[in-house]
């Protein structure tokens, strides 16, 4: 009887002891007092986790309700959050009817101010970096245990190393040279077999790649940056997720993915958002299908899906004290998921600023998702900002543009920024020469320094909020190759066994001293002008190869105005009688020189000048 007894307490204790280690995930792992939405989703994983009923006992912290999903092995549990809950850690309480345990959460405070968080704007000028690529700053985490892709300098698409703590080292280059943002390329964990440096195939939502660095060494980063003058700017991947992420390994309900047997690509017809002619179909399929077969399609039509995704960016947000973010291939997410996504996020931080990736050079394609825009489908996007593809492709093809029967070599950039009537805020679009995913600008303009500087100038002076790939101040290129691995180099003194050290200086050629110093200067110039920052803009019509435009308010006015041609020209003034008049001369903000703009400006040929107005 007495070894009966035993053997069935000893079941009851390894039963105990097997449902108490079974909670292997909590997110989000804690959460903050405070917000608008009091209500918040805990997503919990464990063995048979699904059987248990959950309570929660603390003042002010109510479990409004319990979702289960297919998967046992998940429980949805939404608290709702009181203003009269203190910080403080309570516990989630678990019950299978044989055992109870508990699982300890924290409830923090938020920092004051937080709620007005205020993103990037005009007044910004945003270094985008790819972190594996721009500094190792410690070797140490190069591989880690448990992690395949192993890093390599020399295969193709292989990881270097590039990391947090690289970054973090050379803040003081990226604040001196005048920028004010830090945009990295996604730094969460991709545990794939390979090609995984680039961070677009998240595996964990709420885990830093440790190949980068850990969490809290992403808040440091923040922390750090902020003392210097640079706001953090998050990459987010809500439309899709890794093959390697874990869920892949027991999905919460076979409608967590879109496609989930079939792998059904997506066909990356992007206008068929805005097509009034386009089929369900087609609709169904841009949407739904995957960017690619390594990269599952999330269903934000799920609505405990869409509530995760929602709360993982406020958590990120909140955590690291973001500036911005920028949303990976925002066209492939469900637009209404989207629309609420950036809702919800705008309650929180009414100053915050996000932007979005759309592809495409046709403006009427890209306005469709500002914020503000009223769209013949209805469709009201919540997007404040977006990537203006359009203007990059516009400008770059001016720059390279065979010479035109008639007209100018300009009119291509001319007539885009003209279609800025179709924006409701061009004043708040992230404008670029390049970036991680084409050939870097000095190659696209057939690596001509003339044209190089001349593009500087343009997206440095132009309304809205100009981003320079990393190593474009030193003409980093891709020659010969459109590999974005190529792209995608080494930044020049992130390695010991680098051939010349952008850091320092050493090892560069005369021209990228030049390219460094030039760039430096504007970028620095910019800083403080309010002028460009929310200034108006007047462009004239291009003639040949000559274009000028102003940035003006009630103290300042700049011109611009650039010679594009093999020889001098001479410039008449006096149609741009509505800015000049009243004034004679405009000192050129690089060289210093001061030219007389009373009738007429001489400019030498392939060239720009930034002229201060006096």
């Amino acid at each position: 009887m007495r070894m009966r007894m035993a053997v069935a307490l000893l079941g009851l204790i390894c039963a105990a002891n097997a449902t108490a280690g079974a909670i292997d995930r909590v997110e989000p792992p804690f959460w903050w007092q405070g917000f608008r939405h009091t209500e918040l989703q805990i997503m919990v994983h464990g063995d048979g986790i699904g059987a248990s009923a959950a309570s929660v006992e603390y003042p002010g912290v109510t479990l409004e309700r319990t979702v289960r999903v297919a998967s046992n092995n998940y429980l949805f549990l939404y608290l709702d959050i009181d203003a009269s809950a203190k910080p403080g850690a309570f516990d989630l309480i678990f019950d299978d009817g044989r055992t109870r345990m508990t699982r300890a959460y924290e409830l923090r405070a938020r920092d004051p101010g937080s709620v007005h968080t205020r993103g990037f704007s005009a007044a910004d000028a945003i270094y985008l970096v790819t972190p594996d690529r721009f500094a190792n700053g410690d070797p140490s985490n190069d591989a880690v245990a448990g992690y395949g892709d192993a890093p390599s300098r020399t295969k193709e698409f292989g990881r270097h190393g590039g990391d947090l703590a690289g970054i973090r080292q050379h803040l003081d280059y990226i604040a001196d040279m005048g920028f004010t943002m830090l945009w990295l390329n996604p730094v969460l964990e991709n545990a794939m077999p390979e090609m995984s440096y680039h961070g677009y195939a998240i595996t964990d939502f709420y885990k830093v790649d440790p190949r980068f660095g850990s969490n809290e060494q992403y808040r440091e980063l923040s922390r750090e940056a902020a003392t210097k003058g640079l706001g953090l700017i998050l990459d987010v991947v809500t439309n899709h997720i890794g093959s390697g992420h874990w869920w892949m390994q027991d999905l919460p309900s076979p409608d967590w993915l879109n496609f989930p047997n079939s792998h059904t690509v997506t066909t990356h017809a992007r206008t068929a958002n805005e097509d009034p002619y386009a089929s369900e179909f087609d609709k169904r399929i841009l949407v739904d299908g995957w960017f690619v077969d390594a990269m599952p399609d999330l269903n934000q039509k799920n609505p405990l899906l869409a509530d995760y995704l929602i709360q993982n960016t406020i958590w990120w947000i909140e955590y690291a004290k973001l500036s911005g973010i920028r949303v990976d291939t925002m066209p492939y997410n469900d637009k209404d998921f989207m629309a609420t996504w950036a809702r919800r996020i705008l309650d929180e931080y009414p100053d915050f600023n996000m932007t979005g990736e759309e592809w495409s050079g046709n403006p009427a394609i890209v306005s469709y998702w500002q914020r503000g825009k009223h769209n013949r489908d209805g469709y009201r996007s919540a997007m404040p900002s977006m990537l203006d593809f359009p203007l990059q492709i516009a400008v770059n093809g001016a720059l390279t543009a065979d010479e035109p029967d008639s007209g100018s070599v300009w009119t291509a950039a001319y007539e885009m920024l003209g279609n800025d009537f179709l924006y409701p805020d061009p004043g708040n679009l992230v404008i670029f020469g390049d970036n991680h995913d084409m050939s870097r600008i000095y190659t696209q303009l057939g690596e001509d320094f003339d044209l190089w500087r001349m593009a500087m100038a343009y997206y440095l002076t132009m309304r809205g909020i100009p981003t320079i790939y990393y190593g474009t101040e030193v003409l980093m290129a891709n020659p010969g190759t459109t590999s974005h691995d190529v792209i995608r180099s080494e930044f020049p003194g992130g390695w010991p066994d680098s051939k010349s050290n952008a850091f320092t200086g050493k090892g560069l050629s005369s021209k990228q001293r030049e390219a460094f110093g030039y760039l430096k200067r504007l970028l620095n110039w910019r800083k403080g002008k309010a002028v460009i920052h929310g200034g108006h803009l007047m462009q004239y019509t291009p003639v040949s190869d000559v274009y000028a435009y102003f940035r003006y308010d009630d103290r300042d006015i700049v011109m611009v105005v650039f010679n594009r041609g093999e020889e001098p020209a001479s410039v008449d003034t006096s149609r741009f009688s509505e800015r000049l008049a009243g004034h004679r001369f405009g000192e050129d903000v690089v060289s210093g020189k001061r030219y007389d703009v009373g009738s007429q400006i001489d400019l030498a040929p392939r060239s720009v000048l930034v002229l201060e107005v006096e």
